[in-house]
């Protein structure tokens, strides 16, 4: 059996400030034939997942573009086109295969294309026949659209939010894919659309519950996969809400019925499971009063959403409060660290911080510092045994207050962020971390109390204040309470 892999990988925020080049892949991953020997990008992971599972059964693997941007806005069309181009080629050039298994994301829009992965998986159908299986694995954040389920044999979403399953959901797709290519199954695929815009953390009930509900639901008889795309609220696009996908071994009307019994499951707890968070005066307030380190979640300025990941507010709000034994990251401002960097390690200045990008990130910070720290090259622990790049990076002390600076833009994945430059969480009372959920992963193991935060910036989760052109929300809930008329 013939193998063939490949991946290009963005979670595209419409509202964002500014667009996603070849220069955004370059700095987050791109490699051209090499992902599962060089690097260790997420996307990289599951690369050699499927070269080791190749060449455990003895099939030919051939990798083709693997590339990977951090959360943005809109791909620009000449650079979407190239990769995608690139990877078409490839599959023509050294095709024919019996497998194709794309590592994709599910909300990527380029500048001319509201569904980039539909539009790859289509014309990839083109070049490697009918009788070639194509297999998708996306993030849960997707806009998952009947095209692309149309155009491939099978799509598999991770399940979990920290995505924690990347590679066993890797590894089933690989499954189910070899096993229709040798005629063992046939899967089947149906979609049910849920009608809902929402955040949905699966740490905590009752998404959690959910959960394991689509679990046992793949163990009945004929259901090869199920998966829940909780949709992406910050991506405008035709397409955007939360859908329930069920995968059958041949069997269309059980596909169907499955889909809609799950995906009514979930809109029955679509009161509960919208986000409801303390603002950042309530979150400081209630961190006060609770035993040891406290870890709060910065969402709405996560650069994991396309966030600028350069919102001063809650550091305003902490230096106001007097703040102590305070730790407060990853703030994305290459011009302060380069400021840091050139004044050294034990300089004080007065410097600005953040609030450079747009309205989303507020003002800039003018603020007395100490540089306590500088690192030509940081980084820290990322999903799936990756590790994310935070480039040139400083820690300074602001009165109370530590705070991290970085120069290539991530969401705050583990406390390696913190202590990979020196700073001892132990010794802290209170930890703000840039990122909406991914961050419980890590934080959980040293942490005290977890608690995310309806905070300032980009990533709002005000889902009704949300200004969509191409996706009409008004059907949609919590803005309509009840779109499924249900009662």
């Amino acid at each position: 059996m013939r193998i063939f892999t490949a991946g290009i990988v963005t979670e595209t925020n419409t509202f964002a400030p500014w667009p996603t080049g070849l220069a955004g892949y370059e700095e987050g991953g791109l490699f051209r034939g090499n992902a599962s020997t060089a690097g260790d990008d997420n996307a990289n992971v599951a690369s050699r997942l499927f070269r080791d599972l190749a060449h455990a059964d003895g099939h030919d693997f051939v990798e083709g573009l693997f590339a990977t941007a951090h959360p943005s806005g809109p791909t620009l069309r000449a650079t979407y086109e190239m990769m995608r181009d690139e990877v078409l080629a490839e599959a023509e050039r050294q095709g024919p295969f019996d497998v194709v298994l794309l590592f994709l994301h599910g909300a990527m829009v380029a500048y001319g294309y509201d569904d980039c992965e539909a539009d790859l998986a289509l014309r990839m159908r083109a070049v490697v026949g009918p009788k070639a299986v194509i297999g998708v694995e996306l993030d849960p954040h997707c806009h998952l659209s009947q095209d692309l389920i149309d155009a491939s044999d099978c799509v598999i979403l991770m399940k979990e939010y920290p995505h924690i399953d990347s590679l066993e959901r890797a590894r089933e797709l690989y499954d189910i894919c070899t096993r229709a290519a040798a005629g063992e199954v046939r899967p089947t695929s149906a979609l049910f659309d849920c009608r809902m815009i929402g955040f949905y953390p699966t740490t905590v009930e009752p998404m959690a519950g959910l959960v394991r509900c689509f679990q046992q639901t793949e163990a009945e008889p004929g259901i090869l996969s199920v998966s829940f795309a909780h949709g992406f609220p910050w991506g405008d696009t035709p397409n955007t809400g939360s859908r329930m996908l069920v995968v059958t071994d041949g069997d269309p009307a059980l596909a169907a019925s499955k889909a809609r019994e799950l995906g009514l499951a979930v809109y029955a707890e679509r009161e509960a499971l919208q986000p409801r968070m303390p603002s950042i005066t309530e979150a400081l307030d209630l961190a006060a009063t609770l035993p040891g380190l406290v870890v709060l979640g910065d969402t709405a300025d996560n650069a994991g959403g396309g966030a600028p990941s350069d919102n001063t507010v809650f550091l305003r709000e902490l230096l106001a409060r007097g703040a102590t034994d305070a730790v407060l990251g990853c703030i994305w401002d290459p011009m302060a660290v380069r400021t840091c960097m050139e004044a050294g390690e034990g300089a004080s200045f007065s410097l600005r911080i953040g609030g450079k990008c747009g309205p989303a990130s507020d003002q800039p910070l003018d603020h007395r510092v100490t540089v306590k720290k500088v690192l030509a090259s940081h980084s820290q622990a990322s999903l799936g045994g990756s590790r994310a790049d935070l480039g040139a990076s400083a820690w300074v002390a602001c009165d109370g207050v530590d705070v991290v600076l970085i120069s290539e833009r991530s969401q705050t994945f583990a406390p390696d962020a913190f202590t990979g430059i020196g700073v001892d969480l132990a010794s802290k009372r209170l930890a703000v971390v840039k990122s909406s959920q991914h961050y419980k992963a890590g934080f959980a193991q040293v942490s005290d109390q977890l608690i995310n935060v309806a905070s300032e910036g980009a990533i709002q989760m005000r889902f009704e204040d949300i200004r969509y052109e191409k996706f009409d929300s008004s059907s949609m809930f919590p803005i309509d309470p009840d779109p499924l008329e249900l009662g």
